[in-house]
């Protein structure tokens, strides 16, 4: 029997107490029809209010400007096959490549869907 990975850090290590299941890399504790449930309140919008999902493209709304640098991702750029971070702590739910700057986090409520 192979059990599914922990929905909040997606460990591989998770093990069934009962009827529970819990990941000892954060401490989750869930119950198996509970993460369906909860993945489906999971929604993610861009700044006009569409939903985003996995591969969609998108624009950048606003100058962004990248921490520890002197670059700034220009409105307009387009971001190809984004990648979303649900339950994302500090907000940056999207995963992205951008050209020209690489890999990066970016706020939903920058973008707008293409």
């Amino acid at each position: 029997m192979s059990l599914p990975n922990c929905p909040k850090c997606q460990s591989e290590y998770t093990y069934q107490d009962g009827d529970l299941l819990i990941c000892p890399e954060c401490s989750y504790e869930w119950k198996e029809g509970e993460v369906q449930a909860s993945e489906a309140e999971e929604i993610i919008k861009d700044a006009n209010g569409n939903v985003l999902a996995d591969g969609d493209s998108v624009t950048v709304v606003k100058d962004l400007k990248i921490k520890g640098s002197s670059s700034v991702v220009k409105v307009g750029t387009k971001v190809k096959s984004i990648r979303l971070v649900p339950d994302a702590s500090d907000g940056h739910n999207i995963d992205c490549k951008i050209d020209g700057v690489g890999a990066m986090k970016l706020k939903s409520e920058f973008v707008k869907k293409v």
